[in-house]
């Protein structure tokens, strides 16, 4: 029981409970539509409204960046309402500074994609319909987050 506690101080079942209705809103997308949630798609089919380059303008992406825009203000939204409603509308404050936070950010926005996906794709869709090439990219984005947290633990102590 201590260890538990010691792994999830606030308890797992809101894990758990995010965990179902994740892999439920993505298992609906799939069934209702045959269309797969990924986030990165999401990002450069955006992109491709403002930035005419080829690689943005591909039909992949252009074809789909109507209903992966909805995909995202449903993904917002539900953020939002979590906020509002059950966190009681206060902001979690974070003690990383925001040069490291950016830098994060560029290194997973590359990572995904070079990895042709990000977690989101690849760890719960790709993963959920036993996608090889999605178990190898997810075993690899967890070994390279264990490397980097580990080493910047060390770093930054």
């Amino acid at each position: 029981m201590n260890i538990s506690l010691s792994l999830f101080p606030h308890g797992w079942q809101h894990y758990l409970l995010g965990g179902f209705l994740i892999g439920a809103g993505t298992s609906l997308l799939f069934v209702l539509t045959g269309r797969i949630g990924g986030m990165s798609t999401v990002f450069s089919s955006t992109w491709s409204y403002l930035v005419q380059r080829p690689f943005f303008q591909q039909p992949r992406f252009v074809g789909s960046r109507g209903w992966r825009l909805v995909y995202a203000a449903g993904l917002i939204l539900g953020a939002l309402v979590w906020w509002l409603g059950f966190a009681g509308g206060r902001p979690e404050a974070t003690a990383v500074p925001a040069w490291q936070l950016l830098a994060g950010g560029f290194f997973v926005g590359y990572g995904a994609r070079l990895g042709n996906g990000c977690t989101s794709g690849h760890g719960i869709c790709g993963m959920g319909s036993l996608q090889l090439p999605s178990f190898m990219a997810v075993l690899t984005f967890m070994a390279t987050a264990f490397l980097t947290a580990n080493l910047a633990a060390r770093w930054l102590a």
